[in-house]
């Protein structure tokens, strides 16, 4: 069973590691870990991310099937997130927007993607117990 300090890992391809950094550091404000010649690890919202140098990047940015993020229990740390890539001007896939109006799984999104066409969605459900 996972321990409050254990890490989710997720590993994805960088096609440049300075502005993969740039990107995930000053752009969402993550943590770097470590950095090597062919990839970079970050503090990941609490879980480990690894950006891993490749030629074999998405060509385009598309949300589905493939997409990695955070589910935010607290709505106010949505709402920061949302403030954040606003101010810092980060590339939006989909606006902020609300999914499954009406129903129990009503929640906030917003989709973004990386500099290598990665993409990344941050929500927010109304009912806490449905982030999992």
């Amino acid at each position: 069973m996972r321990q409050v300090a254990d890490a989710c890992h997720v590993a994805v391809p960088a096609r440049e590691l300075d502005e993969t950094v740039s990107y995930y550091v000053d752009g969402l404000g993550v943590k770097l870990a470590r950095r090597y010649d062919d990839r970079v690890t970050f503090d990941f919202f609490g879980d480990q991310l690894v950006c891993h140098l490749s030629a074999d990047t998405p060509e385009k940015a598309v949300p589905y099937p493939r997409h990695f993020g955070v589910s935010f229990a607290d709505p106010e740390d949505f709402d920061r997130l949302v403030r954040l890539v606003e101010y810092r001007g980060l590339r939006v896939l989909r606006e902020p927007t609300v999914r499954f109006e009406g129903t129990a799984e009503r929640h906030r999104t917003i989709f973004l993607a990386d500099p290598s066409n990665n993409v990344l969605e941050f929500k927010n459900y109304d009912d806490p117990r449905l982030q999992y």
